[in-house]
């Protein structure tokens, strides 16, 4: 199937300036572009150096569940291009509004029933302004939306950045989101484009926010005065300006499929508008290797197989169960309650 890659970022973050580097590069070669604006009169696919048959703009409007079916139709419209030979693609990047949620759209890809057999989700990438970034995360929801549902988050305008607020933006940017990896704009477009999609939990980040204590303290976003628990861990990070709570679990018991797909299932179901994010790597009873999970608000997509564990401090495979959330107004103990009631264990616990 084909990946789409949503790219999204805050109002002036850099996005086309992005998309403008990444079409250049000749990887990116075969890459079909949607681009959608918010305003009457559309601009952005003008700044594109890459101007051709394969560059389509989207109606006025956000990239929201109002126009959720443009986009279905855009894709559709690309696919039976393709099929009757007018132009050829590998992958397609939309390129969102600034004040675009990206929610509606993955949804769209999963649940239209032509598109999902012919498109998949290729992973969210999101600008982050290195200037603006930290007011416009205290006061617009619409930033941290987009910065929570990113698989890899590409800080802008580092050169204009004062001395020292790189290092204090990417750890706050990992309280909000600690499954992202966070790169440079600048950053070799191998390297950017790299492993990248929604199931994919690469080495470095994987151990340093989805369970691995000594790696976070060593990336210092980690508080060296957190205790340890053999059975279960809850961490939690919050962002208080805004209620969002970043936590993981961590399950060394192997996990019955069946009852965690239902608990998951029902959990989204009542909290799903306050999930931002769910992602991790589990250890199912059974099997020998590991289950990649990704789901953003209500939508969860489909489980895949990695390869090999990841690899701890130690040198040894963490053959453990290792979940991330992002929580709106929602008490990481709750959701810790949850999973030992429904699993049926009481070896869940919570670090003061």
């Amino acid at each position: 199937m084909t990946p789409v890659i949503l790219l999204t970022g805050f109002l002036g973050s850099g996005k086309t300036t992005l998309l403008q580097r990444l079409l250049r590069d000749p990887a990116l070669e075969n890459t079909a572009v949607l681009v959608n604006e918010f305003g009457e009169v559309g601009l952005d696919h003008h700044l594109l150096d890459r101007i051709d048959e394969n560059v389509v703009l989207l109606k006025s409007g956000c990239i929201c569940c109002t126009v959720r079916g443009e986009v279905a139709d855009a894709l559709s419209n690309l696919h039976s291009m393709r099929t009757r030979g007018e132009l050829d693609f590998d992958r397609v990047v939309i390129e969102t509004t600034g004040l675009a949620d990206p929610y509606p759209v993955l949804q769209t890809l999963t649940a239209h029933p032509v598109l999902r057999s012919h498109f998949s989700n290729g992973g969210v990438m999101t600008t982050v302004d290195a200037v603006n970034a930290e007011m416009q995360v205290a006061h617009r929801a619409e930033a941290v939306r987009q910065i929570a549902a990113a698989d890899r988050i590409l800080l802008t305008k580092t050169d204009l950045a004062p001395e020292g607020a790189e290092v204090s933006l990417r750890q706050r940017l990992l309280r909000i989101n600690p499954a992202a990896t966070v790169l440079t704009s600048m950053d070799p477009v191998a390297r950017i484009m790299r492993d990248f999609g929604p199931a994919v939990l690469d080495g470095t980040q994987a151990l340093a926010h989805v369970g691995s204590q000594e790696a976070a303290c060593a990336a210092g976003t980690c508080d060296h005065d957190e205790h340890h628990h053999h059975a279960q861990d809850t961490h939690s990070h919050h962002d208080e300006a805004l209620g969002v709570t970043s936590f993981f679990l961590q399950i060394d018991d192997g996990i019955d499929w069946t009852m965690f797909g239902t608990w998951l299932t029902l959990l989204l179901y009542h909290y799903g508008d306050r999930i931002f994010r769910v992602k991790g790597i589990l250890a199912i009873e059974g099997e020998d290797r590991p289950v990649a999970i990704h789901g953003v608000q209500h939508l969860v997509h489909a489980p895949t197989h990695m390869e090999n564990w990841p690899v701890g401090a130690n040198g040894q495979p963490l053959r453990q169960s290792r979940l991330v959330f992002i929580l709106e107004g929602i008490e990481p103990e709750r959701i810790r309650r949850s999973f030992e009631a429904f699993m049926g264990t009481d070896r869940v616990r919570a670090v003061a």
